[in-house]
Parts: C-alpha cells; sequence; structure tokens
C-alpha cells in the first residue's frame, strides 16, 4: 500500500516586474525547510492555452510539486498565478492548503524594473504587468492572497518576510492518505 505525505503548497505570485525571480533566488539560496521552484522552468508553448487558464500546466506543476514534497518538506512555487487557475485542478486535492502570497509594488518601479532591468520596450507588455499587480492590489484580500510590497525593500529583506511568512504558516504534522 503506497502511503503519500500530504504537505501545504506556497504559491509566491504576482506581475512581471515586481521582483518575484529575485526573491526567490534569495529564498532558494537560504531556504533548508522547503524546496523553492520557478514556475518557468517547464514553460513551453505547448501550454500557452489562455482559453482555458492554463489548466494542464497548472495540473503539471501541482503533481511535480506533490511529488517533490514525499521527501517530508513542503514546496514553495513561483511564478505568474492566480488562484483560480489551481483551484479548478483535482491535484489541488494533494496539498493540506495552498498559501498564496502576492508580491506587489508601485508602477513606476515595475516600467523601471522591465524596461531597464529586462530589457523590454513593448508598452502592452508593461502595461499588462501594471494591470495585473493592480489586480493583486484589488482583489488579493478577496482571494486569501497575502500581499508583499517590494517598494522599498532590499530583495534579502523581502526575502526574510516571506520565508517568516512560509514558517508560520507551515503544517508541523505531516498528513498520511491511505
Amino acid at each position: 500500500m503506497k502511503t503519500n505525505k500530504k504537505l501545504p503548497l506556497f504559491i509566491i505570485t504576482g506581475a512581471s516586474g515586481v521582483g518575484k525571480s529575485t526573491i526567490c533566488e534569495v529564498l532558494f539560496q537560504n531556504e533548508t525547510e522547503y524546496i523553492i521552484m520557478e514556475s518557468d522552468l517547464l514553460w513551453h508553448d505547448v501550454y500557452n492555452t489562455p482559453n482555458d487558464n492554463y489548466r494542464k500546466y497548472r495540473e503539471l506543476w501541482l503533481r511535480i510539486c506533490a511529488n517533490i514534497s514525499q521527501i517530508g518538506k513542503p514546496v514553495v512555487l513561483c511564478g505568474c498565478v492566480t488562484p483560480e487557475q489551481f483551484d479548478v485542478c483535482i491535484e489541488k486535492d494533494l496539498f493540506t492548503e495552498i498559501y498564496y502570497l502576492a508580491i506587489i509594488c508601485d508602477d513606476d518601479i515595475i516600467e523601471n524594473r522591465i524596461k531597464k532591468g529586462r530589457k523590454i520596450s513593448d508598452e502592452n507588455w508593461i502595461k499588462g504587468s501594471i494591470e495585473f499587480n493592480q489586480w493583486f492590489k484589488d482583489n488579493g484580500k478577496d482571494h486569501n492572497i497575502h500581499l508583499l510590497s517590494t517598494t522599498g525593500l532590499l530583495p534579502e529583506q523581502a526575502a526574510k518576510e516571506i520565508d517568516k511568512w512560509i514558517r508560520d504558516k507551515m503544517i508541523k504534522n505531516v498528513h498520511f492518505d491511505f
């Protein structure tokens, strides 16, 4: 009989340019109690299905995270997602809970990071990122998403805040499904 560990899943989300990748890199370098994964890692054009909210890609990541957590450590998945993208997936039941934290910041910071840091000048990309950032500000609490503003924070400071949030939420007892 196969025994599966059931742990929480932590999602670090936010718009392009808010600092997710940089902050998750700091977490990755310092973490010992959880596993950090970058959701862009497996991206392929076959998953570019906005009509179904990228469902197969989200299902793939939920299965991967559930399998990784079998080592006894929860997974922290970093990427641009919203809760409804995972809510429709059966695989969400592989976790005790899915916790969301959205990194947000001021619009001018997003624009600067995208233009200067990523060297992207596509105004539609920038506008979309700013609108997505605003969506989290306007709707995050209604969707049980913890918000962390990186405006005025160094990546190390933001990573420390996120690490505290993760550790506060970690379930001490591992649940087994038989």
